[in-house]
């Protein structure tokens, strides 16, 4: 690998698979098979290891020969961080896959997430078999439960030796995939044959590398259902406006691909792209004109947008027990300076706020996610018998693979310059940018 280069796609193993699968298959997939990584052309020269191949990732799949015997394999799962559509699903998937087609029939769910690897929290472990996990999928949230926070990997690695766990299969997000890193760090610094798999979840579908998050589908579905209802009060009344606030704290995949579903959104506010409310080329005067000439409105802002509008500098920032910044709610913001603005000016406008985040991170998964957290769950339990570790299953390309646990965290944005967010500006027919000064 070129030493200038961010990307590091080596797979660790705990050792050679010598045991073969029990699995009845058409096909196994060998370490071999392997997609190229490079995306456009013109980086394809950066994007190539010391002897000159182009980078590749491993692709997912049933192993020929495994690591772990079943009959005596232990395997846990755990769930982390928000709740999200389709956790339930991936639990469901884990464990069937583990016990009717791998012959594993010892499997543990941690209750509370990473708190339950801490004995002083006293939390129970639940036993998990197809019995119990039969019809979970059609109820939303984890029935692990979860819970945010950081907590002592020596700890936790303790606890995973203290119960005879081979395989943990983590379901969480950026925050997780970082504990499931060090987690390995010191499992693999003490020689112990654990296995650590984690299955990537944040339904502001977010996380560099993956193609797609699961509960993202989910998300949109319910999304689309509040801007109807936006809508419909909006043009309701004279003047009407609907003002929805979404999922998306760093990002604004939610709220572009809900408008792009449902065309009636005329705003689309993003942490992306910054906007000014006051001045001639303010939102507040864009959505003046555009109340004077269509007498309704419907506006769609994710979380995490125009928090620099609503900065306190009195002191620092407050965050969460899972380092999170706590962001300012920019929806009774909006609702306060638009109401303002409109007072002012001596127009009666009728404004109609919906917050339906949560009833959209509680509710099952949608036929789409529900398939895609299967295939996650079935692929992350091939990995682990396989006696891969310190990695995650996602899909690129289309393709299910094996991704370092390094190599994946939060931060992808939507791209100001790309296709989506050209379709969302055409949808809208909001101006590219609402800043009296477009340079800043």
């Amino acid at each position: 690998m070129k030493q200038d280069s961010p990307y590091d796609f080596t797979i660790q193993n705990l050792g050679e698979g010598t045991i073969d699968s029990p699995l009845n298959v058409q096909y196994f997939t060998d370490d071999s098979k392997r997609i190229l990584f490079n995306i456009e052309i013109q980086h394809y020269a950066d994007l190539k290891a010391a002897n000159g191949v182009p980078l590749s990732v491993e692709v997912a799949g049933p192993r020929q020969r495994i690591f772990f015997d079943p009959a005596k394999t232990k395997a846990a799962v755990v769930t982390c961080g928000g709740l999200c559509p389709g956790i339930n699903d991936v639990i469901r998937a884990v464990v069937m896959e583990l016990y009717y087609r791998y012959g594993v029939d010892n499997i543990l769910g941690i209750k509370y997430g990473f708190q339950g690897l801490i004995p002083g929290y006293r939390h129970d472990v639940m036993e998990l078999s197809p019995e119990i996990v039969k019809d979970i999928h059609a109820v939303g949230g984890s029935i692990l439960s979860s819970s945010r926070g950081r907590q002592d990997i020596g700890e936790m690695v303790n606890a995973l030796k203290r119960m005879n766990i081979d395989i943990l299969f983590c379901i969480g997000g950026d925050g997780t995939m970082r504990a499931a890193e060090c987690i390995t760090d010191e499992v693999t610094r003490r020689s112990l044959n654990i296995g650590i798999i984690g299955i990537p979840k944040t339904i502001d579908n977010d996380l560099n590398l993956i193609q797609k998050t699961f509960g993202y589908d989910t998300a949109i579905s319910e999304a689309v259902k509040a801007i109807k209802c936006a809508h419909v009060e909006a043009k309701g009344v004279p003047m009407g406006i609907g003002l929805v606030k979404i999922m998306g704290r760093q990002s604004g995949h939610i709220a572009t691909g809900a408008a792009l579903a449902m065309s009636d959104v005329n705003f689309v506010l993003i942490p992306e792209v910054s906007f000014d409310l006051e001045g001639e080329k303010g939102f507040l005067k864009v959505l003046e004109d555009r109340l004077h000439a269509r007498k309704h409105c419907v506006i769609l802002v994710a979380e995490g947008a125009g928090q620099e509008l609503m900065h306190r500098a009195d002191g620092p920032l407050e965050t969460d027990a899972s380092g999170n910044l706590r962001l300012q709610d920019i929806g009774q913001f909006l609702k306060t300076r638009i109401e303002d603005h409109f007072h002012r000016k001596g127009l009666d406008i009728n404004l109609k706020y919906i917050d339906p985040s949560y009833m959209i991170r509680s509710v099952p998964a949608n036929a789409g996610d529900s398939i895609y957290c299967g295939a996650l769950g079935q692929y992350a339990v091939h990995a682990g018998m396989a006696g891969k570790t310190g990695m995650l299953v996602g899909l690129m390309k289309d393709e299910y693979v094996h991704l370092p646990l390094k190599m994946v965290a939060s931060g992808s944005k939507v791209s100001t310059e790309g296709n989506v967010w050209m379709r969302v500006l055409e949808s809208t027919g909001q101006p590219p940018a609402m800043k009296n000064d477009p340079k800043k």
